[in-house]
């Protein structure tokens, strides 16, 4: 039996990811909720957000390597009050750029892609409240397929 592509391989690798983070935060500026949030966005945020999430969805570990891993994300977050309405505002916004960029958009893959843009966008709005009992040393998130257990297979359900 063949094991399923990871996320990564499915959506199309670190070059899916630099695009769909390169056109979202082209956006973010004009956002009326997330432009303040990201008013002093260094010109490669773009391509570390590509990185983690790649790394987060199977690829490599370059983020970790090169940048600090998940502890290093969580401490980006901290004091910085982030809100519920500029976290969906986030999330609806990325999936807009990836419907427009056409990744995949097959009901197995955007199960486990919503899933962690949900739980990732929650845990920060939690980090970033003044005051939060933050323990920043977490290991790096390793996000799959979950209940799906693998990418869409006409005729197949995916118990099978």
């Amino acid at each position: 039996m063949n094991s399923p592509p990871t996320l990564y391989d499915w959506l199309g690798g670190l070059p899916a990811l630099e695009q769909l983070t390169t056109v979202f935060y082209a956006r973010v500026p004009s956002d009326p909720l997330l432009g303040p949030v990201f008013a002093r966005m260094s010109a490669d945020h773009p391509a570390h957000v590509a990185a983690f999430l790649a790394e987060v969805f199977g690829g490599p570990a370059a983020y970790s390597a090169e940048h600090g891993g998940h502890a290093n994300m969580i401490r980006h977050h901290l004091g910085r009050s982030l809100t519920q309405p500029q976290r969906r505002r986030w999330i609806e916004l990325l999936l807009a750029c990836a419907d427009e960029l056409g990744l995949p958009d097959d009901p197995e893959f955007r199960s486990a892609f919503v899933a962690y843009l949900e739980w990732g966008t929650r845990l920060a709005v939690l980090n970033s409240q003044p005051g939060a009992d933050v323990t920043e040393e977490q290991p790096m998130p390793r996000w799959g397929w979950g209940e799906v257990g693998g990418p869409y297979a006409p005729n197949k359900l995916p118990s099978e």
